[in-house]
């Protein structure tokens, strides 16, 4: 499947409102992962590490936060936070239209309990 090299993430989101999660996912590339993510206000991503890579998360839309090992950081459209791997990290909305992408390289299958 051919990678589309424009993409309107803004146009994305705002199609998207009133779901939350992965809204759009690069499709074509074997070394990059790349999803746009939507959240409305109180949603987000729990608490977790993440050992295997590190992750550019770039603001969209709407705003929200990033903790990383108990750092607040916002989060909003133009806005980036490094996330390097093993950092303990968590996200949360502020608003009912944030969106972000989140990057990084591939990784392998999941694991589950491992």
């Amino acid at each position: 499947m051919a990678t589309e090299r424009t993409i309107d993430l803004g146009e994305i989101s705002a199609s998207s409102a009133g779901r939350s999660g992965v809204v759009w996912t690069l499709d074509g590339s074997a070394d990059l992962n790349a999803n746009l993510v939507r959240f409305g206000a109180g949603g987000g991503v729990a608490e977790h590490v993440n050992d295997e890579v590190d992750v550019l998360l770039v603001g969209v839309c709407g705003s929200g936060s990033v903790e990383v090992e108990g750092e607040e950081y916002s989060l909003s459209g133009g806005i980036m936070v490094f996330v390097p791997r093993g950092a303990r990290r968590s996200i949360l909305s502020a608003s009912e239209d944030f969106a972000y992408l989140s990057v990084h390289r591939r990784r392998g299958p999941l694991r589950i309990g491992g």
